[in-house]
């Protein structure tokens, strides 16, 4: 009476989601503008220009870049402009705020542009335990991206799931 042992799980229609593979590993930079300001608190724009030209902007090369400003001082728009024409060539990504803020907002865009045709009427999982601490606002946005085309929402694991939302 040997009879096979079948994997349920395996043959299941359940589409796992790692949000671990979508989570940015490249190193995070800060870029602050505090340095390059006259006094460091005013914008001159002839100073500031030439800062730019003789910054060696290979410190960023594939890096994510948190643009920020941690002096006192009214930064023009067009300073953050500037400064995101030298770096969107050779940085991964840029974004404005500390190097957490840069990380996530990273991260909830490559959320973003997953293509979600794959996951259309079926049933995902999204993957709740791994080895990096994704916190819940990558959780919030996959499902808010996955709720109007799949089937159903699940959080955990194959074997051991919380349902989260079924389509009626």
């Amino acid at each position: 009476m040997s009879e096979e042992i079948l994997n349920k799980i395996a043959q299941s229609a359940l589409l796992t989601l790692d949000l671990e593979d979508y989570y940015p590993r490249q190193e995070t930079a800060l870029f602050d503008l505090k340095p390059y300001l006259f006094m460091e608190q005013i914008l001159r724009e002839k100073d500031f220009r030439a800062g730019l030209q003789n910054t060696d902007w290979t410190q960023y090369q594939d890096k994510i870049v948190a643009v920020t400003c941690t002096g006192d001082a009214i930064i023009p728009a067009w300073a953050y402009m500037l400064i995101a024409s030298y770096l969107q060539p050779i940085a991964v990504a840029i974004v404005m705020g500390d190097e957490k803020n840069a990380l996530q907002q990273t991260f909830m865009d490559r959320i973003a542009a997953i293509d979600l045709s794959a996951f259309t009427d079926k049933r995902v999982v999204v993957k709740g335990c791994g080895d990096l601490s994704i916190g819940g606002v990558a959780y919030m946005e996959i499902t808010k991206r996955l709720r109007p085309v799949v089937k159903s929402i699940m959080y955990g694991e194959p074997c051991s799931t919380v349902p989260v939302y079924k389509k009626k």
